[in-house]
């Protein structure tokens, strides 16, 4: 067993792979009640396309897979749905697709080897018929349906495809009408048999456990065992350049909103740029920033603006979300402080105080059983330590980060979203 302390903030990452190569991390916290538990499989809704070993044709995926066999996953052969037998048990458990990776989780107090038994059982024996994939899709049609109604998921959808032409992420995670009536069960077999395998997986346990006897716990309640060789990914080419500058729509909503999007690249030091980015945004657009007291006493931004930097090993990109009586006008504010910012620089007070802002948000992450394990779940299927972040703020200067402002809040590689009200 691999053992990672972080002296900062006295904590220890144990790690082990098991002999079915399923990556097991656990932090332990002694004297918390708390028990959280989260694993899953580096497949996302962008893995659409992939040749299975051994095969020589491509194997073509409609949009939506993933997040279908995460639904199908809790029913059982017996007709029973885990989720039932677990909220019996008095845990709280639920799963989501992302862009890159499916997670299913539960949080416990009491009862969590129970609860462990239905959880190790229903993600590995997974149980697709005719029947149930076709009545599933009339219950995944009605989210899509729903979603569609929804301005803040199709402003953000929008920003996705103004910025990329080719890869998937611009499409919705649950697909299309059109697309989950091509789904059947031998495609969600064919995804779980190949995606779905423990060297593809990984777990992150965080509360009162001491790691040897949790990690024999989980051997014990494994039944595949294989370590299989994974399908090779297929991805579309995607230029650096944006697909294109804006999408406007109207729905039914009091105040427009938008989205703010700038596409980057992904490069080999993504933890520090990743830091840099989230204080830059801070200083620049954050509640402590002039131009949000600008906005904010004017009227003109309604509550605050969200900030957000993701990033995967195939894509990375900003968004600036807000709501607005005059969305063009904030987007115009908020441009030319960018402006100024790459020709003035960054504020060294500014900075260096949203620099300590970041960092002790940070350190609450890890308050929190559940923020910790997700964390260091997403963090994994980037090929990333979440403890690096703890180390390389001191390495984030303001000359990095200036460096950083210039080469991303790039006007080239920078789209808006808008969504306004039927009467406008």
């Amino acid at each position: 067993m691999k053992v990672i302390e972080n002296n900062k903030i006295k904590e220890k990452l144990y790690i082990e792979k098991l002999e079915n190569g399923l990556t097991v991390m656990v932090i332990p916290r002694k004297n918390v009640r708390k028990k959280y538990i989260i694993c899953g499989p580096n497949f996302g809704s962008i893995d659409n396309k992939f040749i299975i070993p051994g095969n020589t044709e491509t194997t073509e995926l409609p949009d939506g897979v993933a997040h279908f066999l995460e639904h199908k996953m809790f029913e059982q052969e017996s007709g029973v749905n885990s989720l039932d037998t677990l909220t019996a048990l008095g845990v709280n458990a639920n799963a989501y697709t992302t862009n890159d990776h499916t997670a299913y989780l539960y949080e416990a107090t009491d009862n969590f080897y129970d609860a462990l038994d239905e959880y190790m059982d229903y993600i590995q024996n997974p149980y697709y018929t005719d029947e149930n994939v076709e009545k599933e899709k009339g219950i995944i049609g009605q989210e899509i349906n729903m979603y569609e109604d929804y301005p803040e998921w199709q402003v953000y959808l929008n920003a996705m495809k103004c910025m990329y032409k080719e890869l998937p992420i611009r499409l919705d995670i649950a697909g299309s009408i059109d697309s989950i009536s091509k789904i059947t069960k031998e495609m969600l077999y064919d995804c779980y048999n190949n995606f779905y395998t423990p060297s593809n997986m990984a777990m992150v346990i965080c509360g009162d456990f001491d790691p040897e006897e949790v990690i024999e716990e989980i051997r014990k309640r494994i039944t595949i065992k294989e370590n299989k060789e994974l399908p090779k990914r297929i991805y579309p080419k995607e230029a650096e350049e944006i697909n294109q500058k804006e999408i406007i729509v109207k729905m039914q909503l009091s105040n427009p909103i938008f989205a703010i999007g700038f596409k980057d690249k992904v490069e080999k030091d993504m933890v520090k740029k990743h830091i840099a980015i989230e204080i830059i945004l801070n200083t620049l657009f954050g509640k402590s920033s002039k131009l949000y007291r600008e906005l904010s006493e004017k009227n003109i931004l309604l509550g605050t603006l969200d900030l957000e930097y993701d990033y995967s090993k195939e894509y990375a990109y900003i968004l600036i979300n807000g709501q607005s009586r005059e969305p063009k006008k904030v987007i115009q504010r908020i441009n030319e402080e960018i402006e100024n910012a790459i020709k003035n620089g960054l504020n060294e007070e500014d900075f260096l105080r949203n620099k300590k802002k970041i960092y002790g948000d940070h350190i609450v992450e890890y308050n929190s059983v559940e923020e910790t394990a997700r964390m260091f779940l997403v963090d994994y299927f980037k090929g990333v330590n979440s403890f690096d972040y703890l180390e390389e703020y001191e390495n984030v200067t303001k000359e990095y980060a200036e460096k950083v402002l210039k080469q991303v809040l790039d006007k080239s590689k920078e789209v808006t979203s808008i969504v306004l009200g039927n009467e406008e």
